[in-house]
């Protein structure tokens, strides 16, 4: 008795004094869990509220496989006492029969059942985003189940302006979602929020917390919301007329954007065939992108309104100017013809622009020059990115003025040899609508943060382009586009199916030749890009729409060759979502080609 009361004294020793830190830290591990507390994810809204992207907090569900068979093996009488089976393969079958009753065919009972008897692993993920109340009803019945709290992106409209929210993803090694395209990866930092921590003890070195051992605790902080320019009434239609008009076109794809004329708001920036971001997997990556802001095109004829802008800012010409258009244009190697074959002819210069000649246009930008067009290209924002803040923004092409050749004239002033995103063929008739004062587009409204406090985004300075007479006078000038006369259709203008009864519209038209590779790089006669850029009304500027269709079927009447249709479908829509009120008097028809 002598020598055991001598043993469990230097034992007790031994534990209370030599292993008592040790052993202690070991304890405190044993009992206490380091729990991360998870910052919600910001919401983005459109400029009404309306939810396009928040997130929900989910469970994930997992199992150690070898741990339910082994553990099976020493106590089956444990398992048999609490009624949750009868043997090992009843345990499972039971086990997976119960997650399917709880979560439906989100867990289907045959791919959980092999999941639980998959002993091949310690790890196995049974479901992600499950219900938290469903998720708690699992793990509280059986302890083999672990759950794991996790955050799901939800985007209510499934596609509505997917191209511009983008997606973001659960990054299990963070504990977070992570953006990964659109302005979900661009405003990551702002809409993540911080993780929070915190201790608890729990029973048994299980996941089961005791009540009242939180401590250490550090709050999470939510993430930002953040409220766009887009209307999502504006962007659900932009999105369903651009791909039916896809459709009847033929066209490869398209894009079209819708802008507040005065501030330079976005309240649509829609392109065909656009990704669900709740089934993100389902596509490829090239479907996930925005070639409204992303892919340069060459406009063809829209880009006219630079020449027309310069002839009247410095004085070259007026609308009722009349202009000698010859049957052809030569300038060092490159000889340039209109759409329609003609001899010599007078038009005024309205007509040169509403009948879209280019020879006529070429013989008025000669007269502005060389330096002075470069300088009105720059004003009007080409060649440079106009700072919406989207991800992937291309500044688009306008060649450096020391590489141009003796022909590089005769082709920018008609909208090729240089390239430019549908975002700034709209803003450069924002310029126009907005009385010369080209306003930087922008889609992001405000920022909410945790605190409620709103911070509005900045509002970006104006870049004057021409006076305010000059952009009337173009805009009064630019409503021969729509101009259709019954009785001679001489003098009517290339973009009258866009008209819209009651409303004056000044637009222009475009189509461009695109570089075919099977002739070196040569513009080809098969492949177009068409264009459409529109300001409604002319008379009170309120709305610019930009469209443009890729490679239609120029061989279907009308709609294969001009975008004016579809400008006349959402802008009929446009009218009466926002209630523009019609226009006081019908547009002038104006004499365009003299007899």
């Amino acid at each position: 008795m002598v020598a055991v009361l001598v043993v469990a004294a230097v034992r007790l020793v031994q534990v209370q004094g030599v292993q008592a830190s040790e052993l202690s830290a070991l304890a405190e591990q044993q009992r206490a869990t380091r729990v991360v507390l998870q910052a919600l994810r910001g919401q983005i809204v459109d400029r009404n509220g309306t939810q396009l992207a928040f997130s929900v907090e989910t469970r994930s569900l997992s199992i150690n496989p070898q741990w339910v068979k082994n553990d099976w093996a020493k106590n089956p009488d444990v398992y048999k006492n609490l009624k949750l089976g009868t043997s090992y393969d009843d345990y499972c079958q039971r086990l997976a029969e119960f997650i399917h009753a709880q979560l439906g065919d989100q867990a289907k009972t045959a791919d959980m059942l092999a999941k639980i008897r998959d002993t091949s692993t310690t790890y196995q993920l049974l479901v992600r985003d499950a219900d938290p109340v469903k998720a708690k009803a699992i793990t509280g019945r059986y302890a083999a189940v672990t759950g794991s709290a996790r955050q799901q992106r939800v985007y209510p409209d499934g596609t509505v302006a997917s191209n511009v929210v983008g997606y973001a993803n659960w990054r299990e090694d963070a504990k977070t979602p992570q953006g990964l395209i659109g302005l979900e990866n661009s405003l990551d930092d702002t809409l993540k929020g911080t993780n929070g921590t915190s201790t608890v003890d729990t029973a048994n070195n299980s996941d089961v917390q005791l009540p009242g051992t939180i401590r250490d605790d550090k709050p999470a902080v939510p993430g930002s919301n953040v409220q766009l320019t887009i209307d999502a009434d504006v962007q659900y239609q932009a999105q369903k007329m651009l791909d039916a008009y896809k459709t009847t076109s033929g066209a490869a794809d398209g894009s079209m954007v819708v802008m507040d004329a005065k501030t330079g708001e976005v309240y649509a920036l829609a392109v065909t065939d656009g990704f669900n971001p709740n089934n993100y997997g389902d596509y490829k990556l090239e479907q996930l992108g925005n070639a409204a802001v992303s892919t340069p095109y060459e406009p063809g004829s829209v880009n006219k309104v630079v020449t027309a802008a310069g002839a009247i800012e410095y004085g070259i010409e007026q609308p009722d100017s009349v202009v000698d258009v010859a049957s052809s244009f030569k300038m060092a190697d490159r000889t340039v013809t209109d759409a329609w074959n003609h001899g010599d002819v007078q038009m005024t210069f309205a007509g040169v622009i509403g009948k879209s000649s280019n020879i006529g246009t070429l013989e008025v930008a000669k007269k502005i020059g060389e330096d002075r067009y470069v300088d009105l290209l720059t004003k009007f924002g080409l060649g440079q990115k106009t700072g919406i803040g989207l991800p992937g923004e291309s500044a688009g092409s306008v060649p450096p003025r020391s590489t141009w050749s003796g022909s590089t004239f005769a082709n920018l002033p008609i909208g090729q040899g240089l390239s430019m995103t549908l975002l700034q063929m709209a803003g450069m008739y924002q310029a126009i609508a907005n009385d010369g004062l080209r306003v930087p587009p922008r889609i992001i409204k405000s920022v909410t943060k945790p605190d409620g406090t709103v911070v509005a985004t900045p509002k970006p300075d104006p870049v004057p382009v021409v006076s305010p007479q000059t952009a009337k006078t173009v805009r009064d000038m630019m409503r021969a586009v729509m101009q259709r006369d019954p009785k001679d259709n001489q003098q009517n203008g290339t973009g009258y199916p866009a008209a819209i009864a009651g409303y004056q519209l000044s637009g222009k038209t475009g189509t461009a030749q695109q570089p075919d590779p099977a002739l070196g790089g040569r513009y080809g006669s098969s492949k177009y890009w068409i264009t459409f850029a529109g300001i409604l009304p002319a008379d009170n500027p309120r709305l610019v729409v930009g469209i443009m269709m890729d490679r239609p079927n120029y061989t279907i009447p009308t709609v294969g060759s001009s975008a004016a249709p579809l400008f006349h479908q959402i802008g009929t829509y446009l009218v009466q979502h926002f209630q523009i009120p019609m226009s006081a008097t019908p547009s002038p028809v104006v004499q365009l080609q003299l007899p």
